[in-house]
């Protein structure tokens, strides 16, 4: 029988530090892993955990000369050093050492490199668990091994997964980010489920992952979430937090509670708003775009400022231009200024916001929506009338019973009392007084005098515009508003179908806070418009004219009212103002086209905007699944369907729409609608 030779390990011993130098042997040349600076901490906090490997170094002649050189360990012998130079470690303090004779030192250092298996992930996420399960808090492990505590966190937070997961991504089932994307949830049940769903489809991007877990869950960037605060919590409300990308503050669990709270909260606005003497208050998370509609809004007295603000108003100013000018050259502001810039501007903001007061009789009859804005923040809109809550017009003294002529709003004009009718049956004689004149008279006259005036407009355009925008603003700003002879008629029509979200676009705002910012310049009463309008200037009244016809228009295809001509015309319109709905802010997504078109649909959409092998690698997914997928795809693409296409768009502008960039109009049409939209502060100034 052959006899097995045993093997002979190398020595250890214990050599002075100063008797150890590093060898040009060593194959480690780059730099990578924990520091040196680390290491050494390290070893200070846990001394040596492993002993260096040496070679004597020889003279000449072969001979011994008392030092060591250390071809595998550099890393720890440059540690030690740090720490002798630090004085925390002496000179001569005897470090431990194998000692290697045969061989070649490079082949050590080599070995030692190469036959070194490095620690699983999950191997460390499990032994954080351990350390954390002995007591040791997340700062302390954080401390030991020189990491942050939200990494802490995560570690642990990837050890708590399900075990059956743990065991798949040790078997390289699963990539670490898809493991990151499974700790959304904590509950195991539901992560294996998720998994199961996944592995028998080829969809398995970690946002799918996640998109799963958080099914039935609430954002808490929602409007809701943000307008109950803390109270979710408070109340028992559980959050589900994503430690390895931005969540925006997690998800909320429980969906009942939010909208329990929400709807509390916004009880107890409707009623503090009801003790201000308010007949109604209608309240809701949002209103549908054009819910007021048909109402009119009372116009309130906007309260002054006092004294006292007016002096802390000019205060803020002169503080703020004094900040412009000392810090006009310096592109990074100190933290400290550009807060105080914020606080200025936000101090000037809430002045300028005035209160408004309403008379106690219109209060009586008028009432306020409550709703969240898209912040999260209370939105409260005082002050709308009913049809049935108007006053009745009241009649003007001395008008005759039977009705007489009297205008519709119970005033009597000139024309109305000579014009009064002769009464049946009375006798042809005069009497010593004027009597009226004959119905038949007055219609024949005032039939002259209405050629007349078409005659003598149709030749004043100038006049003929204002009287045509008299009308309009009598339609679209007062209600049963009689005041003009120009039989004209302005409609601005609702939308029975809305997507959600149609009063936060973009679009709506504009037209919202436009629209405001003109009722608020424009007279209370109806008769005093005239006047108003007369004193303005051009430019004022053509930008009032624009906001006033943009009101009447209607592209809407609704199924029972196709309007072929009316959207041919709207067409063509939106040609001539070079109409970009990806500009406008329209972008497809789940709520907005995808989850609403079937799956033919989506994959058109997809292969217009990215090609055929795009549409090609999410043709077999699911439906919920290519939805998901085919928003991330079109995100940013300019991509539209059929329905908001602009075909007189030249090619450069889709070109930079579908690459979701910003269109230069050579004719500057942008900045000429930006102009028109800031009109109503500008001409109101003048």
């Amino acid at each position: 029988m052959t006899k097995v030779q045993k093997i002979q390990l190398s020595s250890s011993r214990d050599i002075p530090f100063d008797k150890l130098v590093l060898s040009q042997a060593n194959v480690r040349r780059i730099k990578a892993g924990v520091s040196i600076e680390e290491l050494a901490e390290d070893i200070a906090r846990r001394t040596l955990l492993q002993s260096l490997t040496v070679r004597p170094v020889l003279d000449a002649d072969g001979a011994p000369t008392g030092m060591f050189e250390i071809p595998a360990g550099g890393r720890r012998y440059r540690a030690l050093e740090r720490l002798v130079k630090q004085k925390r470690l002496a000179r001569n303090a005897p470090v431990p050492c194998v000692v290697r004779e045969v061989g070649l030192a490079e082949e050590d250092s080599l070995a030692e490199n190469v036959q070194r298996a490095p620690l699983h992930p999950l191997d460390q996420f499990r032994a954080f668990q351990a350390l954390r399960e002995k007591g040791k808090s997340e700062e302390e492990i954080a401390a030991a091994f020189f990491v942050s505590a939200g990494v802490v966190r995560q570690r642990l937070r990837l050890a708590a997964v399900s075990p059956r997961l743990l065991e798949v991504y040790a078997e390289d089932g699963l990539s670490l980010d898809q493991l990151m994307a499974f700790t959304v949830n904590p509950d195991h049940e539901r992560q294996e489920q998720v998994y199961d769903a996944l592995s028998r489809t080829y969809s398995r991007e970690p946002y799918q992952i996640r998109r799963l877990l958080t099914e039935g869950a609430v954002r808490a960037s929602d409007r809701r979430a943000q307008f109950v605060g803390a109270a979710y919590e408070e109340a028992g409300g559980a959050i589900m937090r994503d430690l390895f990308q931005g969540d925006d503050g997690g998800w909320l669990q429980d969906p009942a509670l939010l909208e329990r709270l929400v709807v509390e909260r916004l009880d107890l606005e409707a009623e503090a708003l009801r003790a201000e003497g308010w007949k109604w208050t209608e309240a809701a998370v949002t209103f549908p775009y054009g819910h007021t509609l048909g109402l009119r809004r009372l116009s309130g007295d906007i309260v002054a400022l006092s004294d006292e603000e007016v002096a802390t108003r000019d205060a803020l100013k002169a503080e703020y231009e004094r900040l412009e000018e000392t810090w006009a050259e310096t592109e990074d502001l100190p933290v400290e200024v550009d807060e105080r810039f914020g606080e200025i501007e936000a101090a000037l903001e809430a002045l300028q916001d005035r209160p408004v007061l309403y008379a106690a009789e219109d209060v009586a009859r008028a009432g306020v929506f409550v709703s969240i804005d898209a912040g999260g923040g209370l939105h409260v809109e005082r002050g709308f009338v009913r049809p049935e809550d108007e006053a009745p017009p009241a009649a003007e003294p001395g008008a005759e019973a039977d009705g007489g002529s009297a205008d519709d709003d119970g005033a009597e004009s000139e024309h109305d009392r000579a014009a009064a009718p002769v009464a049946a049956g009375e006798p042809d004689e005069a009497d010593e007084g004027l009597r009226a004149l004959p119905d038949r008279l007055v219609a024949e006259l005032t039939a002259h005098r209405t050629l007349a005036l078409r005659d003598a407009l149709a030749g004043d355009p100038h006049i003929a515009f204002v009287a045509a925008l008299h009308a309009l603003c009598l339609k679209l700003f007062y209600r049963f508003s009689a005041d003009t002879c120009l039989e004209m008629d302005a409609k601005s029509a609702g939308f029975a179908a809305q997507a959600p979200g149609l009063a936060e676009t973009a679009s709506a705002r504009a037209v919202e806070a436009r629209h405001h910012a003109w009722a608020d310049h424009l007279p209370k009463e109806p008769a005093e418009l005239w006047e108003t309008l007369g004193g303005w200037e051009d430019d004022s009244r053509q930008a009032l004219f624009a906001h006033c016809v943009a009101l009447t228009v209607n592209a809407t295809i609704e199924p029972y009212n196709r309007r072929p001509k009316a959207i041919a015309h709207a067409d063509r319109l939106a040609e001539v103002l070079r109409l970009d709905m990806a500009a406008a802010g329209w972008a497809p997504t789940a709520g907005t086209y995808l989850g609403r078109v079937t799956k033919a649909r989506i994959l058109l959409a997809v292969r217009e905007a990215k090609g055929a092998a795009a549409a090609s690698r999410i043709e077999a997914f699911k439906k919920d699944d290519m939805v998901a997928e085919a928003e991330q795809l079109l995100a940013g693409s300019g991509w539209l369907p059929e329905p908001l296409r602009t075909s007189g768009l030249p090619a450069d502008v889709k070109t930079a729409a579908a690459a979701n960039e910003p269109v230069v109009d050579p004719d500057d049409a942008t900045a000429e609608a930006d102009d028109h939209s800031a009109a109503p502060h500008a001409h109101a100034a003048e």
